[in-house]
């Protein structure tokens, strides 16, 4: 029954925000482990150094290449996926509303790759390269001609992706995005695939529901923010999108719970 409410909710929304984490790129076989972007194991790393340690912003500038031995290792997972079956529901939604916004933490480009254009992406896009010295720019589909750490081609300077490190700060001007979506407001909050324990993933969400605004979790486990959701999907993320678009498109009774 969550999955025909949500359904209705949907019909009958103009502003919705959309929140994902790495179980929305689940189905596109990459794993929902724990680091930038949801795509590295807990525990020690194979130098025995914690993964905060070597992905974060003070070992990019003082071991850039231990930093880009695991950047490398995290592009490695996504090399050769692609956008699955949720990120293109939600990309084929999007024309129907007035405001269709997707907030992602995932830094594996699938959402924009799928077709995705109003999109939050808080923790950066690892296909975006620049040079940390002279601000040259590159896209890069994948890292496997890359030196380790790679210089610029420009001014021999290092260069970085474009994500957000353990330790730095969250791009300004997506954060600048978000606040003014939620201003201007929605009136339907779904996260989808995120454990929400960053408090600027549960934030747009704890603020809906206090507004008594609907909100709806798809998730098949627990996160942060499953009490406080009115529609919780336990199920994969595109099982369920791809269901919420039949039921739009058709009117059919959901048969996921």
């Amino acid at each position: 029954m969550s999955l025909q409410a949500l359904a209705g909710e949907l019909r009958r929304a103009r502003r919705v925000l959309v929140i994902t984490g790495a179980g929305m790129s689940a189905d596109s076989g990459l794993p929902t482990y724990r680091g930038v972007g949801g795509l590295y194991d807990r525990g020690p790393t194979a130098d025995g150094l914690p993964i905060e340690e070597v992905l974060s912003g003070a070992t990019m500038r003082r071991r850039p290449e231990l930093c880009w031995r695991y950047l490398f290792e995290i592009e490695q997972a996504c090399r050769g996926r692609l956008p699955n079956r949720g990120h293109q529901v939600l990309a084929a939604l999007a024309p129907r509303y007035e405001r269709f916004a997707v907030l992602t933490q995932n830094v594996d480009g699938f959402h924009r790759q799928a077709g995705s254009r109003d999109l939050i992406e808080i923790h950066g896009c690892l296909h975006r390269l620049h040079c940390t010295v002279c601000g040259y720019e590159a896209e890069v589909a994948d890292y496997g001609a890359l030196s380790i750490p790679p210089a610029c081609p420009y001014c021999a300077g290092l260069v970085r992706p474009r994500v957000v490190l353990f330790g730095e700060a969250l791009p300004e001007s997506e954060i600048e995005r978000l606040h003014r979506l939620m201003e201007e407001g929605v009136d339907l909050v779904i996260s989808i695939g995120t454990s929400s324990v960053f408090p600027y993933i549960a934030e747009p969400v704890i603020a809906a529901a206090g507004r008594g605004l609907p909100t709806a979790e798809i998730n098949p486990g627990h996160s942060e923010v499953s009490h406080l959701v009115r529609y919780r999907i336990r199920a994969g993320a595109a099982a369920a999108l791809q269901e919420l678009q039949d039921l739009l498109d058709a009117g059919l009774p959901g048969t996921l719970p």
